[in-house]
């Protein structure tokens, strides 16, 4: 039932896709507007987001009349605000009730974590991987997630105020670079 060569295959796609060392200026940005991120919290609503979807992604977007390609490039537009907010170091998304539970949910758990791009290749996987190895992969991946929220601190010391701003800015031009990529593939040009 298991199997380790599609589990490693699994795992190191996803991790290509949630980024989450690449997301760390996000993290460290959105720490520091709500004060605190709970860890936890956000990786569990990953995990059932992930999980959802594995099981029922196809369905609830044909139930919605809607297609992968337009969930994806509606993910684009957010991964892309996302960025721009980083580079420019401005805030698009105003909200004055920020706290620590609602910036794990969003945009931490969704759409950083399990967003388009992921969601996407979860319905990929499910046609070449068995459902119990892509689910071992999705673990994994947020054991891993889980260990970078909880050491944010850790992580941001380590790194500097200088590091963590050009982390954001080179990190905010890769988003929006992964922005377009998942426009254009799935806008068909």
């Amino acid at each position: 039932m298991f199997d380790f060569q599609q589990i490693i295959s699994v795992s190191l796609i996803l991790f290509s896709v949630i980024d989450i060392v690449g997301s760390i200026p996000v993290i460290i940005s959105l720490k520091k507007r709500a004060g605190k991120i709970e860890a936890e919290t956000a990786t569990i609503a990953a995990a059932v987001l992930m999980i959802s979807f594995l099981f029922f992604g196809k369905a609830i977007l044909n139930l919605l009349g809607l297609d992968v390609a337009s969930f994806a490039i509606a993910g684009s537009f957010i991964i892309f605000i996302i960025g721009a907010e980083m580079i420019l170091g401005i805030h698009i998304f105003k909200n004055e009730d920020v706290t620590p539970s609602s910036t794990s949910i969003v945009p931490i758990a969704f759409p950083l974590i399990a967003g388009a791009g992921t969601m996407t290749t979860i319905i990929s996987l499910r046609a070449e991987y068995t459902v119990a190895n892509i689910i071992v992969g999705i673990i994994l991946n947020l054991l891993l997630v889980y260990w970078v929220l909880r050491n944010s601190d850790w992580i941001e010391r380590k790194l500097g105020k200088s590091g963590t701003d050009v982390l954001r800015r080179v990190f905010g031009v890769i988003l929006l670079a992964i922005a377009v990529k998942l426009f254009k593939s799935n806008w068909g040009l």
